[in-house]
């Protein structure tokens, strides 16, 4: 039986992105991207420039940054690329993070 050609490519590319998350993982000392550590600072500073209440929209963001180590892009918005910002509410029921 031989062997197609598709199968063979699939392969390949299954160990080289094997190999290259194995390589990711090992820069961060085997801690998963999750874990990593962000500068909070510049991220909320980023993410709270064009906020009407700065000093609140800083004070949350880093309050959600130091817990869950990410911060969406952008000013406002993308939060589920973070669901654990996403998910932090207030003791209300409101969102939490800007």
């Amino acid at each position: 039986m031989a062997i197609s050609k598709p199968f063979v490519v699939l392969a390949l590319l299954s160990m080289l992105l094997l190999v290259h998350a194995h390589e990711l993982v090992n820069e961060n000392d085997g801690k998963s991207f999750a874990d990593s550590k962000i500068d909070c600072g510049s991220a909320c500073k980023a993410r709270c420039r064009l906020s009407s209440r700065p000093n609140l929209c800083h004070r949350a963001c880093g309050t959600c940054c130091a817990r869950c180590s990410c911060v969406p892009p952008g000013t406002s918005g993308n939060q589920k690329v973070c669901p654990c910002y996403y998910n932090m509410t207030t003791h209300g029921g409101r969102r939490k993070c800007p």
